[in-house]
């Protein structure tokens, strides 16, 4: 065999394992209903904060405990337990995306990212703000008009 046949063999075979290993950070998102039928398999989840729940996180007695119930689209609703710190704004986000695992009625939450409400603030002349979150300064735009 020649040396050009066998570093062409190596560098398919390095591609592969890059490809496998690439496959595993793909994923789709799923409902509670759906995680809870692939109980104990890795799967990412978009929801909101049930706010008629409590959340459940004391800094001085466990920093790294938090846990509050969370709402899907479809309004499925689970208990997520977090080992982690409280993300900063928790209970102001929009949505919540969540990588984890169930485990029975739990959601046993790895990660959390957080997605924001708008950056944009009305304003009450018809204008826009947009804070710059670099800069912390805002500037004025035209706000779209809607049509009802």
């Amino acid at each position: 065999m020649k040396k050009t046949h066998i570093i062409l063999l190596i560098a398919v075979a390095a591609v592969i394992a890059g490809l496998l290993t690439m496959m595993k950070d793909l994923s789709t998102y799923d409902t509670i209903a759906s995680a809870r039928k692939k109980e104990g398999r890795f799967v990412h989840l978009i929801t909101r904060l049930d706010k008629s729940a409590p959340v459940v996180y004391d800094p001085v007695k466990d920093p790294n405990y938090l846990s509050f119930h969370a709402l899907d689209s479809l309004g499925g609703r689970t208990r997520v337990v977090y080992l982690n710190a409280k993300p900063t704004d928790f209970e102001r986000s929009d949505r919540i995306v969540m990588k984890g695992r169930m485990n029975g009625e739990i959601f046993e939450c790895n990660e959390i990212v957080l997605k924001c409400p708008s950056k944009y603030k009305d304003d009450p002349n018809g204008q826009m703000k947009a804070y710059d979150s670099a800069s912390m300064k805002s500037r004025e735009e035209t706000a779209p008009q809607v049509q009802p």
